[in-house]
């Protein structure tokens, strides 16, 4: 019998993780008709189908499910292997995987991937944004980059900077025909941009003061699924936003809009950079981990335009 090929288990085990062909096509680089092709010898070569394919979904026979049951403790300890001598290498080289909300991405990705590129030319990085959260070990990535509440307890996180907060703002041209705002109750008085989640929910708008904690849910004309559009109506001047501070802090600044409710907005989590605890990092990872703790720094990550 013909030596399988380490090529081939992959497919295995990126297609049942996936649960489809294409997905994990796209996982391994390859093309969804040379995976299938890779499969089916697969399968000629063990003389046992793996997979029960529809036009639909993909799912394990019971003799494949047997095969990835032993298959993939097997493959972890080959990866380990490798992980244990790619750890031995001082110069940092290789590809690191990076999931990431994509809010946190932008935030971060001048002051510490792009540096990160420039400082060493051998790495590279594998950047995926998407507003859910995954679980960076089963899908394959190295790191992740959410806000440090929302980072899993068995992962190693490190903060990126110092806690960050919330915003609530408006355009002077929206304020000139708007009722007063002075407390967080006023907002049942304003056109309110809302922000749905990844999970579907609306975003509610949290506000303390003196130990006192409101969590409210104002009405408004426009509902939006991304932090930048929300951005981008509350500069048309279509009504009051809660927005991130670093995704508003220039055109504060600029006095393209005003701040208000500020002593009601105290800061929230800051973001971090979170991985697993694996014994043998490669020299790549060990630099990128250096690299988020010195964003620890207060002021040391920069909000991008």
């Amino acid at each position: 019998m013909e030596r399988l090929k380490l090529i081939e288990l992959e497919a295995v085990l990126a297609i049942a993780t996936k649960g489809s062909f294409r997905a994990a096509a796209l996982e391994l680089g390859l093309s969804t008709t040379a995976l299938s092709n890779t499969i089916a010898k697969l399968e000629q070569q063990l003389g046992v189908r793996l997979f029960n394919r529809t036009t639909r979904s993909v799912s394990p026979t019971d003799a494949g499910r047997q095969f990835i049951a032993q298959l993939r403790p097997a493959m972890d300890t080959i990866h380990n292997a490798v992980e244990m001598v790619r750890a031995q290498q001082e110069t940092p080289s290789g590809t690191l995987r990076i999931n990431a909300f994509p809010t946190a991405a932008r935030e971060v990705f001048e002051p510490l991937i792009l540096d990160f590129v420039r400082r060493y030319p051998q790495v590279r990085i594998d950047l995926v944004t998407e507003g859910k959260l995954v679980d960076i070990v089963a899908e394959g990535f190295d790191f992740g980059i959410r806000r440090a509440d929302l980072a899993p307890s068995d992962m190693i996180a490190v903060a990126l900077g110092p806690p960050k907060g919330h915003a609530v703002v408006a355009s002077p041209a929206y304020l000139a025909n708007a009722p007063e705002l002075r407390v967080p109750a006023d907002l049942a008085h304003h056109a309110c941009i809302r922000v749905r989640l990844p999970n579907g929910a609306l975003l509610r708008w949290v506000f303390e003061k003196d130990g006192q904690v409101l969590h409210l849910d104002p009405d408004g004309p426009l509902t939006l699924d991304e932090a930048h559009l929300a951005r981008a109506a509350v500069l048309g001047g279509m009504g009051v936003g809660y927005l991130m501070e670093a995704d508003i802090a220039e055109e504060v600044a600029s006095g393209q809009v005003v701040r208000l409710l500020n002593d009601w907005t105290p800061p929230i989590a800051p973001l971090c950079l979170y991985y697993s605890g694996r014994k043998n990092a490669s020299a790549a990872s060990r630099a990128f981990i250096e690299a988020a703790r010195l964003l620890r720094r207060p002021g040391a990550v920069r909000p991008t335009s």
